[in-house]
């Protein structure tokens, strides 16, 4: 992993709150509050959590006497989320290393993380962390995206850099979001971090957008390939977002579209 793929700081957080968060994470955010609550809970921790919509939908399933710890590595994205939660005394906000978690042995019934772990530097480590801090029986509920051929939209923008980059395309997207796909790999490294229950689903959703420019904005300026393509000018920045509006219209349609995601959804305890 690049250094630049965990910066999401300057236009980063607002762009991918408005953009990115509706196209792609809001469906699986759902689904993940509704696995945390499956099962009586007190102690919540969240880790990663962006810009806050895993915590906007689970706050309001959690019982009145809940404590909610809600972390990220990057203040900007945390300080979004807590804008946008409003007031809720259960939730305490703490800026956190998901591989160095600041809480004692034995703390939360459940550890959840949307779309974070392939942020890890050692995920191992990370899953360690998860398990440290749970209580016997706690759950660990997390989710990965597939690889980026099953993901239509972050392919196309992609592919579409990569055509007017060809001598540094840009590899984001395939590299962390898209690149942690191997269920082996996964559950030998949940089983060395300590987990000896380990289920893994596959979840595929669609995901829609009101116009085919808004998965390119979101892609090429929501996330850190922006940093992999700010350094060519602003100019090329919105020549990717037009070239990528223009596939996108070309294969989906000019008004709402919509295309496949698809993800993993891991409980491991």
């Amino acid at each position: 992993m690049s250094a630049n793929d965990k910066v999401f700081t300057g236009s980063i957080p607002d762009t991918y709150d408005t953009f990115l968060v509706p196209l792609i994470f809001e469906s699986y955010a759902a689904d993940l509050a509704r696995r945390v609550v499956a099962q009586p809970v007190q102690d919540v921790l969240e880790t990663a959590a962006g810009s806050g919509v895993v915590t906007r939908a689970l706050a309001p399933l959690l019982p009145d006497q809940a404590r909610f710890c809600v972390t990220d590595l990057n203040p900007p994205m945390l300080e979004r989320a807590k804008q946008r939660q409003g007031e809720d005394g259960r939730i305490d906000w703490q800026p956190a290393d998901a591989l160095a978690l600041p809480f004692g042995d034995q703390s939360f019934d459940v550890v959840c993380c949307q779309f974070g772990v392939m942020f890890f530097p050692d995920r191992q480590t990370g899953y360690g962390e998860a398990l440290r801090v749970l209580r016997p029986g706690g759950r660990f509920i997390f989710n990965i995206w597939d690889s980026i051929e099953h993901n239509e939209f972050a392919e196309i923008v992609t592919r579409v850099a990569g055509t007017l980059l060809p001598e540094n395309p840009p590899q984001f997207l395939p590299r962390t979001p898209y690149g942690h796909g191997n269920l082996d790999r996964m559950r030998a490294e949940l089983e060395g971090a300590g987990f000896t229950q380990i289920e893994i689903e596959k979840v595929t959703e669609t995901s829609t957008a009101p116009h085919p420019s808004h998965p390119a904005v979101a892609y090429a300026r929501g996330t850190p390939m922006y940093g992999e393509l700010a350094p060519h000018g602003d100019d090329l920045v919105q020549h990717v977002i037009e070239a990528a509006t223009e596939e996108i219209s070309a294969r989906f349609g000019t008004g709402e579209v919509s295309a496949i995601i698809q993800g993993f959804v891991i409980t491991a305890s």
